[in-house]
C-alpha cells in the first residue's frame, strides 16, 4: 500500500487511484487510534464491520469467522494483481466476482473448452462491456443454460480457491443484506470450499513441480502403459497430436485446470509424458515494431513521471489490471518492467489464436489506452507546460503506429 502522511493542519493527500474512487463523496471518521485511521462514506446505510490486512493463514480465519457467525454481506479483497468480492448470506458464500482476467466468466468457459478464442472475442465485441457475456453466449446458442450455470459455479469456486494462494493484501467486510441478483443458488458449502481450497494450494505446488509451467510443452514418450483410464488416454492422444502448451492442453481437456494439472503430473511421473521448456515468443514483424514503438514512450514516461511520483509504476499496474475486456486480457499476467515497459513476448502470447489483423488492431488499441492514461498522469504530475514535450512525442507515436497499420491494410 502507498505511504500517506498527514500534513500540518490535518491535510490528507490520497493516492490518485483512491481519490478517483472516492471523488465528491462525503466521509466520516468512524474509528482511529495511534495505529490506524478509518474513514467511511456517509451515503447509504452499509457499515464497515471489519477491515484489515491479510497475513499467512488469514483467508481461512476470515472465511471461517463469517461462516461461523452466519454473517450476510460483502467481503472485498484488494490483492496484488486484482480484487475479489465474496457475497455471504447467513454465513454461506453464494456468489463471487473478480477483476482477475482468468476468473472472468468468458475465460472460465474458454478454459473448459466450450468454444475457441475467436468466438469469445466476437461475443465480447457484441457485449461491448454493457451486456452480460454469459447471456449473449446463451442467446447466440454457443452454450446452453446448463453450461452457463456449471461455469458460474466453477467461476465462484475458482475465485475462492485461488484466494488461498495470497499471503498479503487487505480486506473489508460490508455488513448489508444482499440484493436478490446477488444470491445465486449454486449449492456450495463454505467449510467445504475452505478445506478444498487449502488442499488445492498444497497439492498444486507439487503438481506444478513436475509440470514446470503452464507455458511448457508436454511431449509424449514411447512409454504407453496398458492400464491408463479413458481420461488419461484422451490426454495422451492430444499430446501425441501436438496440442501445444500445457495451457492449451488444460483447456482442451475440459476437466478444469486443477484436475487436468493433477492428471498431467501423474503422466509425467510415470514417464508417459516429458516436459520441454516453452519457446521464447519472438517480438518481430509489424506486431513487434508496434510494441517497440510504444515501449519507447512508456520508458520515457516512466523516467520523467516517476521522479515526481514514486508510486507511478504501481498506479499504471493498477490501471492495466482494471481495464475492461478485451484490453485486460491483452495485459493478462503482464507486469511493467523496472523501466516502465511492457513484456512484449507475454503480450503477444496473450494474442495467440487471433487473425493477424485483429492482433494488430487489439494490440495498438490496448497500448493506446495505456499511453493515454500515462499522458493524463504526466499532465497531473508535471503540469501542462512541462508535460507538453512528452505528450507531443505520444502524438507522434500514435501517428507512426497509424501509418504502420495503414501500410499493412494497403
Amino acid at each position: 500500500m502507498s505511504e500517506i502522511r498527514i500534513e500540518k493542519g490535518g491535510k490528507l493527500t490520497l493516492p490518485p487511484a483512491v481519490a478517483r474512487m472516492l471523488e465528491a463523496q462525503h466521509l466520516r471518521l468512524s474509528s482511529y487510534s495511534t495505529n490506524h485511521l478509518l474513514l467511511e462514506t456517509t451515503t447509504g446505510a452499509d457499515k464497515v464491520l471489519m477491515t484489515g490486512l491479510l497475513n499467512a493463514g488469514g483467508i481461512v480465519d476470515l472465511l471461517s469467522f463469517f461462516n461461523m457467525f452466519r454473517k450476510s454481506g460483502m467481503l472485498h479483497f484488494l490483492l496484488a494483481g486484482g480484487n475479489k468480492t465474496l457475497c455471504f448470506q447467513n454465513g454461506e458464500i453464494v456468489y463471487a466476482v473478480s477483476t482477475f482476467p482468468e476468473e472472468e466468466i468468458g475465460e472460465i468457459l474458454y478454459s473448459l473448452g466450450k468454444f475457441d478464442r475467436e468466438t469469445l472475442q466476437g461475443a465480447r465485441q457484441f457485449a461491448n462491456g454493457e451486456l452480460p457475456l454469459g447471456k449473449i453466449l446463451v442467446d447466440q446458442q454457443v452454450i446452453d443454460a446448463k453450461d452457463l450455470w456449471a461455469a458460474t459455479k466453477n467461476q465462484v469456486e475458482t475465485i475462492v480457491y485461488n484466494l488461498f494462494a495470497f499471503q498479503e493484501g487487505s480486506f473489508v467486510f460490508i455488513d448489508k443484506p444482499l440484493a436478490e441478483d446477488e444470491v445465486v443458488s449454486l449449492s456450495m458449502n463454505t467449510q467445504n470450499l475452505i478445506m478444498e481450497g487449502l488442499r488445492r494450494v498444497d497439492e498444486r505446488a507439487l503438481y506444478m513441480h513436475k509440470v514446470k509451467s503452464l507455458d511448457a510443452i508436454p511431449v509424449a514418450t514411447d512409454k504407453v502403459p496398458n492400464d491408463l483410464d479413458s481420461v488419461s488416454q484422451k490426454m495422451v492422444a492430444m499430446i501425441q497430436a501436438g496440442v501445444g502448451s500445457v495451457k492449451e492442453l488444460l483447456r482442451r481437456s475440459g476437466s478444469g485446470e486443477f484436475d487436468a494439472i493433477k492428471l498431467l503430473s501423474q503422466l509425467v511421473e510415470r514417464g508417459v509424458v516429458s516436459m520441454e521448456e516453452a519457446p521464447t515468443v519472438k517480438v518481430e514483424g509489424v506486431l513487434g515494431e508496434v510494441v517497440n514503438i510504444f515501449n519507447g514512450v512508456l520508458v520515457a514516461m516512466h523516467k520523467v513521471v516517476s521522479a515526481k511520483n514514486p508510486q507511478f509504476r504501481e498506479e499504471v499496474s493498477c490501471f492495466m489490471r482494471d481495464l475492461p475486456q478485451p484490453f485486460s486480457y491483452v495485459f493478462r499476467q503482464t507486469t511493467l518492467k523496472d523501466d516502465g515497459s511492457v513484456d512484449g513476448g507475454r503480450v503477444l502470447a496473450n494474442l495467440a489464436g487471433l487473425e493477424e489483423g485483429d492482433k494488430l488492431r487489439l494490440l495498438s488499441e490496448s497500448l493506446s489506452e495505456l499511453i493515454y492514461m500515462e499522458c493524463i498522469a504526466a499532465r497531473r504530475e508535471l503540469g501542462a507546460a512541462d508535460s507538453a514535450e512528452l505528450i507531443k512525442r505520444v502524438q507522434e507515436v500514435s501517428q507512426r503506429v497509424q501509418d504502420l497499420i495503414g501500410q499493412r491494410d494497403d
